[in-house]
């Protein structure tokens, strides 16, 4: 899948990922900071930042001049921050590589930063915060993630604190960028269709040249000291309510990791999982429910979300609780084993059709994990997850006393729900 690796002379990592059944190029660049890396008086300066590279360089001025250059080729364009990693990409026809390679490299070291823009842009970011936090399904994430990783910068909103937005300074957000956002610390990976010597060569010219200090972005490892239930609760007049139930769990390098993902999948990661069959379908207590994953580079989750009818809350959280106790008391059993990893395979395969999500593949892998796997190596090791793996999986992650719930919904108080999940059985 990378037919190439090279460290430029400034430190800058290169990831060549040739895909010939295409005619695009995705360029992707990553750089190891996000949310956890930052100061309280700082938190949100990394998506912050995020907004303000698409604001105008010394060579395209303005948001206008980028927009204008890169809708004029039908490219596909965007930016993301996480908590532990930012990136930037354009995906563009493969005859577009050099335009790819030129905007990136001219938005990272020429991008301007006016005062002007910075001002204006602070009400754009505090408008997409109350945008997250106006959707319940989509806030539940921040507020689980509060609960689960309380003490720690994990816990933080990505986007950071309204009062932190309202008063950085430009001062302090161009410290933050020359600290982290540096030619050594960046990640860059092109994949698609492309001429591997002139792709080389045109990534020596665009982000060769730049020079900028060593310094490695660290972070504060989650040890988790919970050892009793714990329940967060935030006020919100509906009808449906939003429910988080989980636990903390593993991180990119854990043995046991594939074991979970097919765990979740089994659980609730489609249409015929066991959560989706037996609350929804049978029971009818809810519309959307499913089991999913967060993995950071220490730590991670496994989720439980589910939107529910209100008048059946706690008799929702009891069912769920006994597809969790079922798995760890009885297994699962070879067919849902086999069609869970049939399904992990199948998500694979389709995902190699596309450069953006090679270039995300390899790229994550090698920033988070320090190795690349490929597409081939990690199927097998899915196949090669046993049932009893996948229970004492479950029996590892799924205890009770590190069991959080976060709900939104009509309810101030936790502590009829505190008591429900302290009294399950």
């Amino acid at each position: 899948m990378v037919s190439k690796k090279l460290t430029l002379k400034n430190g800058t990592r290169v990831l060549l990922a040739p895909l010939r059944e295409t005619k695009a190029v995705t360029v992707l660049i990553l750089f190891p900071v996000g949310s956890r890396h930052e100061r309280r008086n700082l938190n949100g300066a990394s998506h912050f930042l995020e907004h303000l590279f698409f604001k105008g360089t010394k060579n395209r001025p303005s948001t206008l001049e980028i927009s204008k250059e890169l809708d004029g080729v039908g490219a596909e364009y965007n930016a993301f921050t996480g908590k532990d990693h930012t990136g930037y990409y354009v995906k563009v026809s493969a005859d577009k590589l050099e335009l790819a390679l030129d905007i990136l490299s001219d938005m990272l070291y020429n991008s301007l930063f006016d005062p002007k823009e910075i001002e204006r842009e602070r009400g754009v970011v505090i408008e997409e915060i109350n945008m997250y936090e106006d959707n319940p399904m989509m806030h539940l994430d921040d507020i689980f993630e509060q609960l689960l990783f309380r003490g720690s910068s994990l816990g933080w909103m990505i986007a950071g604190p309204r009062n932190v937005i309202r008063r950085v300074t430009r001062q302090q957000l161009m410290a933050y960028k020359a600290q982290f956002y540096t030619p050594h610390n960046l990640l860059l990976t092109v994949a698609g269709r492309f001429q591997e010597k002139t792709a080389a060569v045109l990534v020596k010219r665009f982000f060769g040249n730049h020079r900028g200090p060593r310094h490695r972005s660290h972070y504060a490892r989650f040890r988790p000291r919970q050892r009793r239930p714990a329940v967060e609760v935030k006020f919100r007049e509906t009808e449906q309510v939003q429910l988080g139930l989980g636990f903390p769990a593993y991180g990119y390098n854990h043995p046991r990791l594939l074991a979970m993902s097919l765990l979740a999948t089994i659980l609730g990661g489609n249409m015929s999982s066991r959560l989706f069959i037996n609350i929804r379908e049978r029971l009818g207590l809810a519309y959307f429910i499913r089991a999913e994953t967060s993995i950071y580079q220490d730590t991670g989750s496994f989720l439980v979300r589910a939107g529910l009818e209100r008048t059946r809350l706690h008799e929702a959280i009891r069912r769920i609780w006994e597809e969790l106790r079922s798995v760890q008391r009885s297994g699962v059993s070879q067919e849902e084993l086999q069609r869970a990893k049939e399904y992990l395979k199948g998500k694979i395969i389709l995902g190699l059709e596309d450069s953006e999500h090679i270039a995300d593949w390899v790229g994550k892998q090698l920033l988070l994990r320090g190795a690349i796997e490929t597409p081939e190596q990690k199927i097998a090791k899915i196949f090669a997850v046993s049932r009893d793996e996948i229970q004492r999986t479950a029996r590892a992650i799924m205890s009770k006393d590190r069991l959080n719930l976060a709900l939104i919904g009509p309810y101030r108080a936790r502590q009829e729900f505190t008591k429900l999940i302290t009294h399950l059985a």
